[in-house]
């Protein structure tokens, strides 16, 4: 149990994003809270750039769930930031079809063209990267994701080009 000093306080979510939630509410039935969770915690991050502790708590809030339900969501796909990222996150699946199609070599030009690496994000905060177990597009391997775009078939000459066009 936490103790009183410890304790997180729920954010008071913005019209912008309790309107989307409500929204998306309307597609389940009334008693179902837990079905728009992912479309709540897509509204928040869309909102905020990331999803802290309060963010989360007071999604919980809002949809009437426990809170350890949030936070299961939240931490169990890769879509959802749970630290602050640059204004654009570049996402990068390391995975098997990946890997074998040569991701390698999209992370290491991504390492020397951005000057950082998973889990940190550029000194001007444009860019950021973080690797992911999947997104699920094993077809056009190798893969990456930026906000809410995929790159499929991705060499370091497309990665200079997908960056460049950012710019």
């Amino acid at each position: 149990m936490q103790s009183p000093e410890n304790q997180i306080i729920p954010r008071q979510l913005p019209e912008s994003v309790t309107a989307k939630i409500d929204e998306a509410r309307r597609n389940y039935p009334a008693e179902e809270n837990r079905a728009p969770l992912i479309w709540a915690l897509h509204a928040a991050q869309d909102e905020f750039g990331w999803l802290d502790e309060s963010t989360l708590e007071g999604i919980a809030a809002y949809l009437e769930l426990e809170p350890i339900k949030v936070y299961e969501a939240a931490t169990f796909y890769d879509m959802f930031n749970r630290s602050p990222v640059g204004t654009y996150n570049v996402k990068v699946c390391t995975n098997i079809s990946c890997w074998l199609c040569d991701s390698d070599s999209v992370v290491e030009h991504l390492r020397a063209k951005l000057g950082i690496d998973f889990g940190e994000t550029t000194e001007n905060g444009r860019f950021s990267m973080t690797e992911v177990e999947c997104l699920g597009a094993c077809g056009g391997a190798p893969v990456i994701w930026i906000g809410k775009t995929y790159y499929e078939d991705i060499t370091p000459e497309r990665v200079d080009e997908i960056l460049d066009e950012l710019e």
